[in-house]
């Protein structure tokens, strides 16, 4: 049987394929290392799998593989079997960036970071398809489960304003509204961005290294076609135990501040990260 897809955004899922990642799972996940979703089946090779997985993630690393010279996972074969994805991929060996941080080397940090901002200038510089959709990799959902409606997927999106209007939950001005959702109803009426690929969650653990050289950006479920501001925005609500990354973004992201104070307004009635 050949290697085509025999699933709408499968990725090199022959039966053969299909068949020996699902005997594996079932064996190995009694006894080998797994991470969250992921589970090591050998040293070089790793599975991600489970329900709330998607096959975009996927499609994006194979994207940005095809595209620039960002690191990421090599995918051997990706496809969906009763309501689960599974996501075959390279294992890349490395820590991620945050670990250590403050003992790090200050020059040894602006390196890495140096490498980062080179790799997301890459990558920002991509085309989209339609160029001011709103919409993932493959021109269709988007997931994100800090998001309303993120782990089903939503969109695509026409334009950046009606991604604004999903983002607050469909609501629109007027004289009774809380004064502070009609403010955020006039910035996102106001906002003027294009659009450019996302990671989507660029928080340190995405981000590996192995001594003074970034081996590896992971976990792409998030990516997709964004305003050009979604990027610094997410990475910037980090998780307290990120705190410290709020003080490197603009190293390596170009900074957003206005929408950053338009963001935190949004997050503050509706569906927060």
């Amino acid at each position: 049987m050949s290697d085509q897809q025999p699933h709408n955004g499968s990725i090199k899922a022959s039966w053969f394929r299909r068949h020996l990642t699902l005997v594996a799972v079932a064996i190995l996940k009694h006894f080998r290392p797994r991470t969250s979703s992921v589970l090591f089946l050998t040293p070089g090779i790793c599975v991600k799998y489970g329900p709330f997985q998607h096959l975009s993630d996927a499609a994006a690393m194979q994207f940005i593989a095809s595209h620039t010279s960002i690191p990421v996972p090599k995918v051997y074969c990706a496809f969906e079997r009763k309501g689960i994805t599974y996501i075959v991929m390279s294992r890349i060996a490395g820590s991620p960036i945050g670990h250590n941080w403050e003992q790090r080397p200050e020059e040894s940090k602006a390196h890495l970071l140096k490498q980062l901002k080179a790799y997301m200038e890459e990558m920002r510089s991509l085309k989209p398809t339609h160029s001011v959709a709103v919409e993932g990799v493959d021109n269709g959902k988007l997931y994100d489960m800090r998001l309303s409606g993120g782990l089903e997927g939503f969109g695509p999106f026409s334009s950046v304003r009606e991604f604004h209007l999903f983002l607050r939950d469909g609501i629109t001005a007027s004289p009774g509204q809380i004064p502070e959702v009609n403010e955020l109803v006039e910035k996102h009426e106001k906002a003027q961005f294009s659009t450019c690929f996302t990671h989507g969650d660029l928080n340190s653990m995405n981000v590996l290294v192995k001594g003074d050289s970034i081996v590896g950006i992971i976990d792409w479920d998030t990516a997709g076609w964004y305003p050009d501001y979604w990027e610094y925005t997410t990475a910037y609500n980090v998780n307290p135990y990120n705190d410290f990354w709020k003080d490197e973004i603009g190293k390596f992201l170009e900074e957003y501040p206005d929408a950053l104070e338009m963001e935190q307004l949004r997050q503050k009635y509706f569906k927060a990260f």
